[in-house]
């Protein structure tokens, strides 16, 4: 199995998914820099978290614009599966490959803790290994993680089964006071139209160890197990 995870300047969470990789499926991903342009044939993508570019302009919206950046639009329009954490989905967002955008914290403060999320659906090629109910305690470290959209937008995000995760309580409740950043409907990730892409903010590949906790593993091991999906 080809991973592919896209390193850019000021990424910085390339290696924790390199290890959860290898940790979860003994999948041994490769690193492609910003400036290449050929991706070759992945069966999966991977922008993972950091400040690429320092941050500068809107989180991703520079990243957004490599040359790399190309293909993978050529391959998510082909039906490539796509995983894309924190600045990743902020990435994800600025190239209009998912909807929606990714404001500043309500606090207006970087946070850096622990939360919990519930797994939305578990029929998906991401979390078709999780349990009905699942939650996952998860580390978020961010900014601009405060997903908005309008009130049309949610609705069909919801009428279409593409929320992908949502803040919740230890036990799966939806209250606000699960919600870290102030985003709307508690959404913590989303797919695209044919579920082929999945953005989130909170960061699974460091919950895949067994001094870490392992409840991002599940999300890994139907990645590294692609193979046995029709995408």
């Amino acid at each position: 199995m080809k991973v592919a995870i896209l390193l850019f300047p000021g990424t910085n969470r390339e290696k924790d998914m390199v290890m959860a990789f290898d940790a979860v499926g003994g999948v041994k991903a490769e690193l492609v820099w910003h400036k290449e342009t050929d991706l070759g044939k992945p069966d999966l993508i991977v922008l993972p978290g950091g400040f690429s570019y320092g941050d500068y302009l809107r989180c991703g919206a520079m990243a957004a614009h490599s040359p790399i950046m190309r293909d993978v639009i050529r391959h998510a329009e082909r039906g490539t599966p796509i995983l894309g954490v924190c600045n990743g989905f902020q990435m994800l967002i600025e190239t209009g490959l998912l909807p929606g955008a990714l404001l500043r914290n309500t606090s207006l403060r970087f946070i850096c803790k622990p939360v919990h999320i519930a797994c939305a659906r578990t029929d998906t090629m991401f979390t078709r290994t999780m349990p009905e109910g699942y939650v996952m305690d998860v580390p978020v470290a961010h900014g601009e993680g405060n997903y908005y959209a309008g009130e049309d937008q949610v609705k069909a995000l919801e009428d279409d089964g593409l929320v992908a995760f949502r803040y919740c309580t230890p036990d799966g409740k939806i209250t606000p006071e699960a919600n870290p950043n102030g985003s709307v409907a508690n959404i913590a990730g989303i797919y695209n139209k044919r579920r082929t892409i999945l953005g989130m903010m909170p960061h699974p590949e460091n919950v895949t160890r067994a001094h870490q906790g392992l409840e991002g593993a599940p999300l890994f091991e139907a990645l590294c197990d692609l193979q046995k999906v029709a995408a």
